[in-house]
């Protein structure tokens, strides 16, 4: 786990940041229904599974910008920047009808990453324990599906006055419309560290990283 400590002073959102630290700490959150059609298509021709695919995608994008591996050291009081932030999913127990987070680590080289995110799970299966240790795990973000609905949207709601600023992203079920597979994305990032334009951005850059992937 590496990162670069930002000067604050020096920090392109400086103005931004301190307003969004101090005067009015909140998030910025956005849900759109994202196009997932070739995805979906890629999946089942590839026999892959469709949700470790857009994990990896999703990873990607998050990875591919500073403003989305931000963190605050309250101990230091220091601004931060991960070198790679890693997703962690989770694994649904029908019988007990609890959640097993499960930690998974980013590697750009897609067949890695699949098959390392396809033994989390399977691991994770095999235990009914929570088992969330963020301590030993700071450079990790929440990427959760939500299976049962396909919403119109969510809202992650953190104390008042809590600085996280990793994203947290939720996603559910795709349904057809008008022939094509749409999926509702909810996007949480602290605005302190990203705004309207950032949080939509995650979007443009899902949109972009879909056709460059089922085009490879």
């Amino acid at each position: 786990m590496n990162y670069k400590v930002i000067d604050k002073e020096r920090y392109y959102r400086k103005g931004v940041f301190r307003h969004f630290t101090e005067d009015c700490k909140c998030s910025s959150s956005m849900t759109a229904r994202l196009d997932v059609t070739e995805l979906v298509r890629y999946s089942k021709r590839t026999e892959t599974k469709f949700y470790i695919n857009f994990l990896y995608l999703l990873s990607k994008v998050l990875n591919s910008r500073d403003d989305y591996k931000m963190a605050y050291l309250w101990q230091t009081e220091e601004l931060i920047c991960y070198d790679v932030i890693n997703p962690i999913q989770y694994v649904f127990h029908e019988d007990t009808e609890t959640c097993t987070p499960v930690y998974s680590t980013y590697n750009e080289d897609y067949q890695v990453f699949y098959e390392s995110a396809i033994k989390d799970v399977e691991n994770a299966k095999t235990t009914r324990e929570y088992g969330l240790d963020s301590e030993n795990h700071p450079n990790w973000f929440d990427a959760s599906y939500i299976s049962w609905i396909s919403y119109d949207s969510l809202n992650i709601e953190l104390p008042d006055g809590y600085l996280h600023f990793p994203p947290i992203v939720n996603w559910g079920k795709y349904r057809e419309e008008n022939g094509r597979f749409l999926m509702p994305v909810s996007v949480r990032l602290n605005h302190a560290i990203a705004d309207g334009y950032l949080v939509a951005n995650v979007f443009r850059l899902l949109d972009g990283e879909i056709l460059n992937f089922v085009n490879r």
